[in-house]
């Protein structure tokens, strides 16, 4: 009976160590999609506060490079983000294709890795 018992407790101990993880890394994917959604906000903060003509494409790269960093979930949430802004673009604002299909580029160069200051016009203010 005792072997059973230490059996069963064995085999409860192991599986629970064995989901830890998975659960863990989901933790984690949540924590940098929140943090990656923060990193695209911030990115958009600035683009605002900058109002600098042609640094669209930067700030794009620059919030989906931030964000990427972060981990597989930063990444997933600036795709989300960036996909979801461009179709509103598109779809409400009446924005061109071309327009769309540069700042996809530039979003998908900074989730890459890519440096965001490819896409840096000359005369940015260094604080961004």
């Amino acid at each position: 009976m005792r072997l059973w018992v230490c059996i069963v407790l064995l085999s409860v101990i192991l599986c629970a160590s064995a989901d830890r993880p998975a659960i863990v890394r989901a933790g984690e994917f949540v924590r940098d999609a929140a943090g990656g959604a923060w990193d695209m906000f911030k990115a958009y903060r600035d683009m605002r506060e900058a109002n600098y003509k042609g640094a669209d494409k930067y700030f794009h790269a620059r919030g989906n490079y931030d964000a990427a960093r972060r981990g597989p979930g930063g990444a997933w949430a600036a795709k989300v983000i960036s996909d979801a802004r461009e179709k509103w673009q598109s779809d409400v604002s009446g924005r061109h294709a071309e327009d769309t299909r540069a700042d996809q580029e530039a979003n998908a160069w900074g989730r890459s890795g890519g440096d965001p200051n490819r896409y840096r016009p000359a005369g940015l203010p260094r604080k961004y």
